[in-house]
């Protein structure tokens, strides 16, 4: 398994429309399903409002570079909606199971 964590401080007022674009049934999850090695993401609320993690799941990490290579415009064009609702984003990292 390969897990990649991103980091978001989201910009106030806008946190409804974060949750819509990175939720269970959003246009993120909607394009990771498009890919079999997804195997889920979740989205966490910090309880300090306005920060967020993912976590991203995939069955390895070649099916996560597979993925963004093949889905390089889809991505973009979604990261440049996430960057008008955020005030920083952050990788933290991609890590796998010990």
């Amino acid at each position: 398994m390969h897990v990649v964590l991103w980091r978001y401080v989201v910009r106030p007022g806008a946190e409804a429309a974060f949750e819509a674009l990175h939720g269970a049934d959003g246009p993120w999850t909607t394009l990771f399903a498009d890919y079999a090695g997804w195997l889920g993401t979740e989205l966490l609320r910090e309880d300090d409002a306005g920060r967020y993690l993912t976590i991203d799941r995939w069955t390895s990490e070649d099916a996560y570079v597979a993925f963004l290579a093949d889905a390089s415009e889809r991505y973009a064009a979604l990261d440049e909606r996430g960057d008008a609702l955020t005030l920083a984003e952050e990788r933290v990292g991609a890590y796998r199971p010990c």
